[in-house]
């Protein structure tokens, strides 16, 4: 697989894809041998991109979320400045709604949808993630077994009508709060 980072528009994929495109070529013509069918995706990590998850996803194979670069553009939020630092949150209701977006994106073209990030590796967001249809998962390995232990556990079915009516939450508190409940519950 390839994949491609920091998306921002449909003209600068097909730029990128020629280029790859010329770089097969080359290879063909070399006689050196590699797999034709390899699969291209995108990396969905600023808001411009998840605005544009539909155009994406009708030109790539899979779609990754990744939510670090994805929060801080879209909250405006240097994560490392420890005088706004704090202002960095996950469960901002315009960034559950770009992650929403993309991943329904993803879904309407069948194409597989991935969180990248720490969002990915935080087990208290896992039923969160999932009920909203993420397929993958990719963290840092110390988080694999508390985030598989929260995935076995889980109720997908029973997740989804919560998680839904969290997406349409517009209060952090409120956000919250339901997250508890369904974290306690399936």
């Amino acid at each position: 697989k390839i994949l491609f980072p920091m998306l921002s528009s449909i003209s600068e994929l097909r730029q990128t894809k020629l280029l790859l495109e010329r770089a097969k070529a080359s290879l063909r013509k070399d006689k050196v041998k590699f797999n034709e069918k390899i699969l291209i995706g995108g990396m969905i990590e600023i808001p411009a991109a998840a605005i544009s998850a539909d155009i994406f996803a009708q030109e790539l194979d899979f779609l990754s979320i990744g939510t670090n670069d994805l929060i801080q553009y879209a909250l405006a939020i240097d994560r490392t400045d420890d005088a706004v630092s704090h202002l960095y949150n996950p469960l901002h209701p315009a960034v559950l709604k770009l992650i929403a977006l993309t991943i329904k994106s993803a879904h309407k073209y069948k194409k597989s949808i991935a969180v990248c990030g720490e969002m990915a590796g935080e087990p208290k967001l896992t039923k969160l993630l999932i009920g909203m249809g993420v397929e993958q998962l990719s963290m840092h390995p110390s988080h694999i077994l508390s985030v598989k232990e929260k995935v076995l556990n889980s109720s997908i079915k029973n997740i989804k009508s919560s998680v839904l009516r969290l997406l349409n939450l517009n209060e952090v508190d409120k956000i919250e709060t339901l997250l508890k409940k369904i974290n306690q519950s399936y």
